[in-house]
């Protein structure tokens, strides 16, 4: 699995020929985004910085989209969607918490999460979590203290830490890492991992770096 980070809450996500796109940056959106062709796009809040199912279409490829809570299933790969909330752009929408499972790595994406809590729904049918995504920028998602907090809850073997930099809170990457005890972590371009890296370990902290 290849994991990148395309700044606000951009990710990619890609095993074999498989690529998820999570939450890729509109058109209309103010900040700059990155074309690339996906197979599966999730998109968790309807903001232009969060719904750029478009630019996740390259050569003809068009995406299966997801919008919302339910159950699916896209070439195998198995996806939940359970409700919670954010207030991005000012205005309190529905934001969908997602997990899929890709080679064989457990994945949950937080999105655009303003809700200190899941619900019980979501908190018992997530599981257990290899790799956890979580929105750390403040004001209209969680703070770096919240986000952590939440984040440590459902034990997860690594943290990646989205929604910093450009957007939200600045100091928010380094307080992040303050409450993680993980200071001394340096932004990586991109994540390579397999199955067999993940044993042995508990809320580690990876932090990729963007171009925003």
């Amino acid at each position: 699995m290849i994991i990148t980070y395309d700044g606000v809450e951009s990710v990619k996500v890609s095993h074999g020929d498989f690529t998820v796109a999570l939450n890729p940056i509109s058109k209309e959106s103010k900040f700059k985004l990155a074309n690339f062709g996906s197979d599966l796009v999730l998109i968790t809040a309807n903001h232009p910085d969060l719904n750029g199912a478009e630019t996740a279409t390259r050569q003809g490829k068009e995406p299966f989209v997801i919008k919302g809570p339910g159950e699916y299933e896209v070439r195998g790969v198995f996806v939940r969607g359970f409700p919670s909330k954010t207030v991005y752009g000012g205005v309190e929408r529905v934001n969908t918490v997602y997990s899929f499972e890709l080679d064989g790595i457990r994945v949950a994406y937080f999105g655009a999460i303003s809700d200190k809590d899941l619900d019980s729904k979501a908190k018992e049918d997530l599981g257990d979590i290899d790799i956890l995504f979580v929105p750390i920028g403040g004001d209209e998602v969680l703070s770096a203290e919240e986000a952590y907090k939440l984040a440590v809850k459902r034990e997860p073997k690594i943290i990646i830490p989205i929604h910093f930099g450009a957007v939200g809170d600045k100091n928010a990457l380094d307080t992040f890492l303050k409450e993680a005890d993980a200071s001394g972590v340096k932004p990586i371009d991109k994540l390579t991992i397999k199955r067999k890296d993940l044993i042995g370990k508990e809320g580690e902290v990876v932090v990729l770096s963007s171009s925003l």
